[in-house]
């Protein structure tokens, strides 16, 4: 993979339910991350005392974050609606050159900051609560 500009890593959210997905405006630095945890089937047999995990056991999820500005009223309202409301929408993760993440996604945390001399700037932190797509690009 060659090296991107990070603006084109993209969070898009469902709006209205209907599958068309909106690009989160305003958000300068996004991340995505996807983690699995491990099952430890460990034993006095396993050899020379090494661990030993279970293959295809554990659980799977996936954190995105972002921040940036106030930019477009319809995705931000539509974003502390779904932390208020507790939803879970389908959120795409556009990552160039790799591919398109696709599944519900909580917000799970909405932090708000500004100065007296500066823009308003929020960050959103979206936990999975189901199961993830891939699709490659």
């Amino acid at each position: 993979m060659a090296v991107q500009n990070g603006k084109d890593l993209l969070i898009k959210l469902d709006l209205t339910g209907d599958r068309q997905f909106e690009t989160v405006a305003g958000l300068r630095a996004t991340r995505l991350s996807f983690n699995a945890e491990t099952v430890e089937v460990t034993s006095l047999e396993s050899a020379g005392g090494w661990r030993e995990l279970l293959a295809g056991a554990g659980v799977k999820s996936a954190t995105i974050s972002g921040s940036g500005v106030f930019r477009d009223a319809a995705t931000d309202e539509r974003a502390r609606q779904i932390f208020f409301d507790g939803e879970a929408p389908q959120f795409q993760v556009i990552v160039p050159d790799f591919g398109v993440v696709q599944g519900p996604f909580r917000i799970t945390a909405i932090d708000y900051a500004g100065s007296h001399n500066g823009e308003a700037t929020y960050e959103l932190t979206l936990a999975s609560a189901g199961e993830m797509s891939f699709v490659a690009l």
